[in-house]
């Protein structure tokens, strides 16, 4: 099944140590800046990254676009990052990077209370979070950047009925987030939609994006009780899933990066969502002097759509057919995700 956009190539950036710039203790994380020589730079860009830069899932695939975005304003602006932070901790990153920063993005609907109250003692910082509550009001220097989770877990739900030989599938999502929730209700929304005598099972929360054990677990739970294929919201946590599914002899769904099929047997199928396109997108609006405290819904909808679905080479044809099908009624509006 062909991409929707053009993939974009990720080059290595330079990371440099800047004294002053950012210096994070206690926090479990850590930090760097980079794009070039901060003297130069006349712009400031800090980004919260809560989970890990290689975790192969949402965070990874944000830091594709902070480093694309590096590139891009190398001498413009000035990055700097920090990642694996604690959730007691975020507030306190947060701050750190607005005492310097002229924009700061914050990664995930856990960040979601900690960046509203941090913007508001920052009126003059602007500020971004990406993957919050899908129903959340922008403030006064505050915007909110959908990246479609709920739209992405519809194709998901879709292709895991499509797929599914027992008819009957299941989502694990990291944490009981809102956002997480609603992609839950759209990922069976989406199977139903194709398969109506499909049997989804309730879903799964891990309590915790990143831990592969807890997700390994809530796994098996659900390929034991009759499910085949599986959708998913996690990061790090996406491993233990995999694992579930090779000793269980059942598939899942990946995304938002697309996993490799010949050498990960485990997936049926990836749902492919850009997050570092939102990245690239504020920090642009930065430069050009028309950043707005905005919501914004990326998705198939967008100008240049950032997701997608596909399908491991040894999929049914047909089935291919049909969620092409199912982005064309997405991007024609017929169906609404929120």
């Amino acid at each position: 099944m062909a991409l929707t956009h053009p993939r974009r190539a990720l080059a290595p950036v330079a990371l440099l140590s800047v004294t002053g710039l950012l210096t994070l203790t206690g926090c479990g994380g850590n930090s760097a800046a980079q794009g070039g020589d901060s003297g130069s730079a006349t712009l400031k860009v800090g980004v919260l990254f809560p989970g890990s830069l290689s975790d192969g899932g949402f965070m990874e695939s944000a830091y594709r676009g902070y480093q694309r975005a590096a590139k891009e304003h190398k001498g413009k602006v000035a990055f700097s990052k920090v990642e694996q932070v604690q959730a007691a901790d975020y507030e306190q990153a947060l701050v750190r990077f607005a005492t310097s920063s002229d924009l700061v993005i914050s990664l995930g609907g856990q960040t979601d209370a900690a960046v509203r109250k941090v913007a508001a003692r920052f009126p003059k910082v602007k500020f971004a979070e990406i993957g919050g509550p899908a129903d959340g009001k922008p403030t006064a220097n505050l915007a909110l950047y959908d990246p479609q989770q709920a739209e992405a877990a519809y194709l998901s739900g879709a292709a895991a009925a499509l797929l599914s030989k027992k008819k009957t599938v299941g989502f694990v999502g990291g944490a009981e987030l809102p956002a997480i929730v609603n992609a839950a209700k759209e990922f069976e929304r989406g199977a139903k939609a194709v398969e109506p005598d499909v049997k989804v099972l309730t879903p799964q929360y891990v309590g915790d994006f990143n831990d592969a054990s807890k997700a390994k677990q809530s796994a098996l739970a659900d390929y034991s009780a009759g499910a085949d294929v599986l959708g998913q919201i996690l990061n790090l946590g996406q491993k233990g899933v995999v694992q579930a599914a090779s000793g269980k002899g059942g598939t899942l769904i990946g995304g938002p990066i697309p996993a490799e099929c010949g050498t990960a047997k485990a997936y049926a199928a990836s749902v492919e969502t850009d997050i570092g396109a939102e990245i690239e997108y504020s920090t642009e609006q930065l430069v050009k002097g028309s950043w707005k405290a905005e919501a914004v819904h990326f998705g198939l909808t967008f100008d240049t759509p950032q997701n997608n679905i596909q399908l491991c080479d040894t999929a049914d044809p047909s089935v291919a057919k049909k969620l092409d099908e199912v982005k064309a009624d997405i991007t024609s509006g017929k169906v609404k995700t929120r």
